[in-house]
């Protein structure tokens, strides 16, 4: 039974995506690290997953995302960069856009964020 995706495991999906722009090979440990959860819950959110075929985890303890992780990470951190680069260029101040981008980014219908990013494109391409 596919695993429906809601903040929670868009956030697991982004940080491993992001995580391996940054390093060799992601563990465990390394998420936890990043998002400040603990290991254990680290390791129980893998197993869901994994079991739902969003990541690969090998005997050596490396996650990585699966073509279909990494199309919904790919998606949400789109999400991220264009939603927090509107907010600054509306004058929004960077934490908080970049805090609000991590809030909105999981619920915007992809009608309203394909519309705000031609408008992001086309009046701030810089943003």
């Amino acid at each position: 039974m596919p695993l429906v995706l809601h903040e929670s495991a868009e956030m697991y999906l982004e940080t491993i995506l992001n995580l391996e722009e940054e390093l060799d090979r992601v563990r465990a440990v390394d998420i936890a690290q990043r998002m400040g959860y603990s290991k254990p819950t680290i390791s129980e959110w893998m197993g869901k997953l994994r079991d739902a075929g969003y990541v690969t985890l090998n005997e050596a303890g490396g996650i990585t995302l699966t073509d279909a992780g990494r199309e919904v990470a790919v998606k949400i951190y789109e999400r991220h960069v264009v939603l927090s680069g509107f907010f600054r260029a509306i004058g929004v101040s960077e934490e908080t856009a970049v805090d609000d981008a991590c809030r909105v980014e999981h619920y915007i219908s992809d009608e309203t964020f394909n519309c705000l990013k031609s408008y992001v494109d086309k009046n701030h391409p810089q943003a």
